[in-house]
């Protein structure tokens, strides 16, 4: 994964996006539904219809990146509609493109005794 710098937020279009849509389709979604500058440095992830398809887009200060990532099985969780754009961490982003439930990450195994 690509080093995300501290200060640089990380913003969930929620609901659906159609997944042909490349980057300037997605930046003036940006501008227009999420009302954020697609220019600033942030990290804005959308999510396809079926779940298993995801799309961010940042621009660094020098140009614009687009990643897709494909799941082959699962989904990336994702909030409803009615939560409105949110922000997460980019801990969680990693947590999130990973397949993992990013809003509360469990721990799968824990040491039962020292030694």
């Amino acid at each position: 994964m690509i080093p995300v710098p501290s200060n640089v937020r990380v913003w969930l279009a929620t609901g659906h996006t159609d997944m042909r849509k490349g980057f300037a389709s997605l930046s003036l979604q940006v501008q227009e539904v999420l009302r954020r500058d697609p220019l600033g440095g942030h990290l804005f992830c959308f999510r396809g219809r079926s779940g298993n398809l995801l799309k961010v887009i940042w621009h660094d200060g020098q140009g614009a990146c687009l990643f897709t990532k494909r799941l082959e099985r699962g989904r990336f969780l994702w909030p409803s509609p009615a939560d409105g754009a949110i922000t997460i961490s980019p801990a969680q982003l990693g947590y999130l493109l990973s397949g993992i439930d990013w809003r509360n990450p469990q721990e799968t195994w824990r040491p039962t005794s020292v030694g």
